[in-house]
């Protein structure tokens, strides 16, 4: 069959699955904006990815790279949980252009780097790609 009108913007040509869009929770990322510390944010809101992450950064730019990389993957776990609830099936675009869905992405960016850092090397280069498969563009900002 053959299609006669316009194609979505938003159709997957390759066939894979549909991006996974996260549900906005704006609590978090507002408190962090407002300049709440990231830890009270972390115990306030104990799933939201975006805390821990923060808590990732905050302990990585002091030097303690064991604790970053204990808060990255709590923050990557409660993530894919979050996806997983989302109807993601382990794999698939997870864009980095829509806001929710930038906790999940920073703190598989902080992850990946811990594990480099402590000498992690397969952890390092699984987190990497797992970035790059799923957002082109966090691989890019984030570095």
């Amino acid at each position: 069959m053959y299609q006669t009108g316009p194609m979505s913007i938003h159709e997957n040509l390759l066939g894979g699955p549909p991006p996974t869009h996260l549900p906005d929770d704006p609590g978090p990322r507002e408190l962090l904006a407002s300049g709440t510390s990231a830890t009270d944010v972390a115990a306030q809101h104990p799933t939201s990815s975006l805390a821990w992450a923060r808590l990732a950064d905050e302990a990585y730019e002091r030097g303690s790279v064991v604790e970053s990389y204990a808060y990255a993957r709590t923050g990557y776990h409660r993530g894919l949980d979050a996806l997983r609830r989302n109807g993601w099936k382990g794999h698939g675009p997870v864009p980095w252009e829509h806001e929710p869905n930038r906790g999940f992405l920073r703190a598989l960016h902080a992850l990946a780097r811990a594990a480099q850092a402590i000498g992690e090397q397969e952890e390092y280069e699984r987190c990497s790609q797992f970035l790059k498969d799923s957002s082109p563009t966090a691989a890019q900002v984030l570095g």
